[in-house]
């Protein structure tokens, strides 16, 4: 057990030198790791909100929306589904998750029934399986004029779900376009998401971010009646309706209904100044199939208005002074350099597929985050000082080869979290505290085992080799169990548990390590030094 391979000795130097490798950028300021080599790490351990402070946000996505959208979308396929089969019909209107219709001519109510049923598509069960044999409509006929269909559970259910990770994945992207490291981006429970991002100093600005749904379409401003008039009570023109822009005072136009262009066609949006006016403007492009259909509609309309509407907002309505070909154009408006930028982060991101509404609004400040940090610090050296103290006093030399062993284990935890960019919270602190009382757990297992074999009248050499087998697998059962722990709060926690368990498993491995590896080669050496020593200073 005491010798040493060359092999085995590289691999120990290699390990040590990775750790303090990255681990050093921690104690460099932010103007020397800015001027070090590319081939050098320069990253240092992300703080948790609750440590460097930041914004707490707990969301919740309108499912009744996302719902109602999907009725007002059954609507229309009921519509054309009868029409297209020749079958006339009156009353078609929405119920309770669902749509109600009412045929005109009885004896097509076969022929009715079959092409409502044909409306009916496989659910793809997220959470079942890729498909199920479920269908997201049940088709009942009332009597024998009358049809029913409703949406059901399963569909919903994955409706819901899929409207919750596409919910979290535009968040992210949002998020992502700030700059800021390491956020929280989690689901809780079937409708809930809790955002945390640490060090964001401006919390309403991301409240303005992901409080918006950033539906963004282009309509044609309709021009046979006065928006006025329809305020005041006057029918608006078929197929027309009355937005008002954001501003203050907020002005009415008459927009068609169907958009001109849709906003999932863009691909691109960046801030960009006007060169006559040095005003903040958003310059936007589509996909081809966007940009075709812009092109055409632009060369059909011009010296007419155009809406660009932003959640049912006007946020822009120029007049269409030539053909906008290319795929390409810009929005412009009393914009600042922030909402200009925020605009086209929204837009590049993509629109959320239902509205978020905030339950719960938590700012972090720094001071708060300074303190925890203080105080994660006293335990830490509290914890550090009060074992360094018991191994020296109960184990002498040994006891400072498990002292020297421990400082380098710190070393290597702090490099592994910097190197895999992970976030330090406070429960995280916790778990390297904890940390700490284990890795000596070790080797006061292997102390005491090899103390029993010299009082077994063993050698020392004899008692150290057995001391160190006997205590292998007993080691490795302790360790290895309280990994399976930490994975299962990884895998199951959020937020603070997760740090906790992140730190707790990262220990663990470098515990055992340095507690049966490094210490065992400090020893090795004094050994060597020794000779055969007579007497261990144990």
């Amino acid at each position: 057990m005491l010798h040493f391979s060359r092999l085995k000795i590289a691999g120990i130097a290699l390990v040590l030198f990775l750790g303090f490798l990255f681990s050093l950028p921690n104690f460099l300021s932010e103007s020397t790791r800015a001027s070090m080599p590319e081939i050098l790490p320069t990253s240092t351990l992300n703080l948790g909100l609750d440590l460097q402070g930041g914004s707490h946000l707990l969301l919740s996505v309108d499912m009744q929306a996302v719902q109602n959208e999907r009725l007002d979308g059954l609507l229309g396929d009921v519509r054309l589904a009868l029409r297209g089969a020749g079958i006339g019909y009156t009353g078609l209107g929405r119920v309770s998750n669902g749509v109600s219709v009412t045929l005109r001519d009885s004896s097509q109510s076969q022929a009715a029934k079959k092409a409502l049923e044909d409306l009916a598509q496989p659910v793809e069960a997220l959470v079942f399986g890729s498909f199920s044999n479920a269908v997201d409509l049940d088709v009942v006929q009332n009597g024998d004029l009358g049809f029913t269909l409703t949406l059901t559970e399963e569909a919903i259910l994955a409706r819901n779900t899929r409207t919750l990770q596409q919910s979290i994945e535009i968040i992210r992207r949002r998020i992502d376009e700030l700059g800021t490291t390491e956020p929280t981006i989690q689901r809780q429970g079937d409708t809930r998401i809790l955002v945390q991002v640490p060090g964001l100093d401006d919390p309403q600005r991301l409240k303005a971010l992901l409080g918006q749904t950033a539906k963004m379409n282009f309509h044609l401003v309709d021009q046979n009646a006065s928006p006025y008039d329809v305020m005041g009570g006057k029918r608006a023109p078929a197929g027309a309706r009355l937005v008002y822009t954001d501003t203050e005072p907020a002005v009415p136009y008459l927009i068609r209904r169907r958009a001109m262009v849709s906003g999932e066609r863009l691909v691109d949006a960046s801030i960009g100044f006007d060169p006559q006016t040095n005003a903040p403007e958003v310059n936007f492009r589509f996909d081809s199939v966007g940009g075709k259909k812009f092109g055409e509609v632009t060369k059909a309309n011009i010296g007419r208005p155009f809406a660009i509407v932003l959640d049912d907002k006007i946020i822009s309505a120029p007049v269409i002074q030539s053909a906008i070909l290319g795929g390409a154009g810009r929005i412009t408006g009393n914009f600042s350099v922030q909402e200009a930028n925020d605009l086209a982060i929204l837009l590049r991101a993509g629109a959320l597929p239902a509205p978020m509404n905030i339950l719960e609004e938590r700012t972090v400040g720094p001071g708060l985050g300074a303190d925890s940090v203080a105080a994660g610090r006293i335990a830490l050296i509290v914890g550090f000082v009060a074992v360094i103290g018991f191994m020296v006093l109960s184990y002498n030399l040994f006891g400072l080869f498990a002292n020297i062993a421990l400082i380098i284990n710190m070393v290597l935890i702090m490099a592994v979290l910097s190197g895999l960019q992970a976030t330090l919270t406070l429960p995280g602190i916790a778990g390297i505290v904890l940390t700490v009382g284990m890795a000596v757990d070790a080797n006061v297992l292997i102390f005491e085992r090899i103390r029993e074999e010299l009082r077994a009248n063993k050698a020392p050499i004899t008692a150290i080799d057995v001391g160190y087998s006997r205590a292998l697998g007993t080691i490795l059962d302790a360790n290895v169990t309280t990994l399976l722990a930490a994975i299962i709060l990884f895998q199951l926690g959020s937020g603070p548990i997760r740090g906790f368990a992140v730190t707790l498993a990262i220990g663990i491995v470098t515990s055992v390590f340095t507690a049966f590896t490094l210490t065992r080669f400090f020893i090795s050496l004094w050994v060597r030094a020794k000779g055969r020593p007579a007497q261990l200073p144990l």
